[in-house]
């Protein structure tokens, strides 16, 4: 842990920062595969909407 001390001596503490990384482009079968999430989270969706407007 990195920690410095201000004129007043107050301590101030600081984390280890994470290494960064650049995110990649998903290749095109995650793509599919996120495409077909979506569709079946789409059609999950409407259908819970549509049983219950037919409860009520």
């Amino acid at each position: 842990m990195y920690t410095t001390t201000n004129e007043t001596g107050i301590l101030n503490n600081y984390s280890k920062e994470p290494k960064l990384y650049y995110a990649e482009f998903p290749t095109k079968e995650q793509q599919s595969k996120y495409a077909f999430q979506g569709t079946v989270a789409v059609l999950f969706v409407t259908s819970i909407i549509l049983i219950a407007l037919g409860v009520s």
